[in-house]
């Protein structure tokens, strides 16, 4: 089994522990990735642009210049969109980007990150993340003195000191282990969790693991 060291906020050594191949050593699929974070993307776009048509811009409808006499083209409203402030043709509209993604994807993509950030040491296991008071610049110092200026902190959304703390922070940020994603943890180049957190993901997704493999047997 793969082992990750444990440190304090500190950023003092209290051992090692022992995690599951299958989800912190597992092989890097970088197309999941890729794949996965396109979703998370496309889910969070509006979609609300929007252009007007000749039928929706607010112009007169009355005939340019008479039919004929003029020696020019035979215009028959200024709303068509060869004219400035005349409709769109084919412009944006509104639209939904989100599309699905299989169940057993995302969760390879998960660990597929997971195992990247372990391989290269960029994943670092707390103790436990507790902060004695609501502080920013108490975590700053933490973050700072384990090296991680910029990180994604993760941990139960109970801790209120840690989350609310986090809010200010600028170039890191906090998340609910219930809501670890992909594309959060590629933002960042650290990745701080705290061991209780740890012991709730790999669970997770080594249980996954295990249905998938007893699915292709």
């Amino acid at each position: 089994m793969a082992k990750l060291n444990v440190t304090d906020l500190a950023g003092n050594s209290l051992g090692e522990i022992e995690v599951a191949d299958a989800v912190f050593a597992a092989p890097v699929k970088e197309h999941l990735l890729w794949e996965v974070v396109r979703y998370q993307r496309a889910a969070r776009r509006a979609g609300t642009h929007c252009t007007q048509t000749r039928a929706e811009v607010w112009i007169t409808g009355k005939k340019m210049t008479k039919q004929k006499g003029t020696g020019g083209a035979r215009h028959g409203s200024r709303r068509s969109n060869i004219f400035r402030g005349g409709g769109a043709v084919h412009g944006p509209r509104p639209r939904n980007y989100a599309f699905s993604v299989n169940k057993k994807v995302m969760a390879g993509a998960l660990r597929s990150v997971l195992s990247l950030r372990a391989q290269a040491g960029n994943l670092m296991v707390i103790r436990e993340l507790a902060l004695p008071e609501i502080k920013t610049k108490s975590l700053f110092q933490a973050l700072n003195t384990l090296q991680a200026p910029k990180a994604l902190v993760v941990d139960s959304g109970d801790n209120k000191n840690l989350r609310i703390s986090a809010q200010n922070l600028r170039t890191s940020s906090f998340l609910d282990v219930r809501g670890l994603n992909v594309y959060d943890i590629m933002r960042f180049p650290k990745l701080l969790i705290s061991e209780s957190s740890l012991r709730a993901i790999e669970a997770r997704l080594n249980k996954t693991s295990k249905v998938t493999e007893e699915t292709k047997a």
